[in-house]
């Protein structure tokens, strides 16, 4: 990319490149995984970053949640569709009614 460099931080780049070269910022932003730092006059004053880190950044996944997916994983019930988890709850629902009977 034109005018960015690689720093500890990140890329940096002028206001005046992100203007102008929005879509590819942009591109780089989406496809590769890249953050930048947008400097005007010389002085820090924006960060752009992809989806996927902001909400890392933003809202970690907590721990309970990240194991709780792994083991999803492990069983396979990762692959399951919306229909098919409502017909085991469905299922559940109707073995306690019978049980609790």
């Amino acid at each position: 990319m034109k005018n960015a460099r690689d720093a500890s931080m990140g890329n940096i780049i002028s206001a005046l490149t992100a203007r102008t070269q929005f879509g590819r910022v942009l591109d780089e932003v989406s496809e590769n995984q890249r953050s930048f730092i947008i400097k005007k006059r010389g002085s820090p004053k924006a960060v752009l970053l992809g989806i996927q880190t902001y909400l890392k950044l933003a809202a970690p996944e907590p721990e309970v949640l990240k194991a709780m997916g792994e083991g999803s994983i492990r069983r396979g019930t990762d692959k399951l569709t919306t229909r098919q988890v409502d017909r085991i709850i469905q299922k559940a629902r109707v073995s306690r009614r019978h049980a609790a009977s």
